[in-house]
């Protein structure tokens, strides 16, 4: 691993990026777990980027960002306050507009017949928690290795 350590101390903001991938890959595993899916029949493939789900991919991709602004830029800087805003907009996005727009979905797929509204576009507050902590973790790790 110490042939990473230049390479992610160069690109720090790399790390958003690979806990974005992971977040991703993490809630694939478990939806096709709770599906009782084989991650060998290449189904899950359609689980991939798909709204809801556990960790929250959003809210882990946001964490990592703030976090990564907050140890290259300092929490008093213009930079962290921006990113700060930003992950609160999305985490509220995550957790609130989007389960509305579902639940609206929802409705409208027992008013009509013709087609079907994807209605699990957003998450729980415990699959918001589930992002930021992934998030969190994964970049610190990130970190720790650059």
């Amino acid at each position: 691993m110490d042939f990473l350590r230049p390479f992610l101390h160069q690109y720090l903001f790399l790390i958003p990026l690979v806990v974005l991938m992971l977040s991703e890959m993490t809630k694939v595993g478990i939806e096709s777990i709770r599906q009782g899916e084989s991650l060998l029949d290449g189904k899950w493939l359609g689980h991939l980027f798909r709204p809801g789900g556990i960790p929250s991919t959003h809210s882990a991709f946001v964490t990592s960002l703030l976090i990564v602004v907050g140890r290259k830029q300092g929490m008093e800087s213009t930079e962290f306050a921006i990113a700060f805003v930003f992950a609160c907009v999305v985490w509220y996005d995550a957790m609130n507009i989007r389960k509305s727009v579902g639940e609206q979905a929802e409705i409208l797929n027992r008013l009509q017949n013709w087609q079907q509204l994807s209605v699990r576009l957003g998450h729980s507050f415990l699959e918001i928690i589930a992002g930021i902590f992934f998030g969190a973790v994964v970049t610190m790790i990130g970190i720790w290795l650059s």
